[in-house]
């Protein structure tokens, strides 16, 4: 289900269901909770979380602080994102905690391309 692409926006409560898991997920691999194979997750940024509008599915968007390794990253936290969520579980309040998605964040590496023409383009 792609319920990223859709005409509607975000309704208030997706918005905030996804800044709440933004924060916990952050919060889990900052703090070093969770060890992951092959990755640290104190080296990963969570940049955004989108939440489906049933808040059962939600895509964490995600930076490696390591670039190089962005793809290994995707795998393993795909891999582990069960056990991701139950390390959220237990600091989440709301009746269901969607399932987890991780995608690599490359709106960073999109913003940085056109910031280059642009800068080609007034010279």
């Amino acid at each position: 289900m792609d319920y990223e692409n859709t005409s509607k926006p975000l309704s208030q409560r997706q918005l905030k269901v996804g800044e709440t898991l933004k924060k916990i997920i952050a919060n889990i691999f900052i703090k070093d909770k969770i060890i992951l194979p092959s990755i640290s997750t104190r080296n990963i940024t969570i940049t955004e979380v989108r939440v489906s509008p049933d808040l059962r599915h939600a895509k964490v968007y995600f930076i490696p602080l390591s670039g190089n390794k962005a793809d290994l990253a995707l795998e393993i936290l795909n891999q582990f994102s069960y056990e991701v969520k139950k390390k959220v579980q237990p600091l989440w309040t709301a009746k269901f905690l969607p399932n987890l998605r991780f995608v690599i964040d490359r709106s960073f590496d999109y913003a940085e391309k056109i910031e280059k023409i642009i800068i080609m383009n007034s010279k």
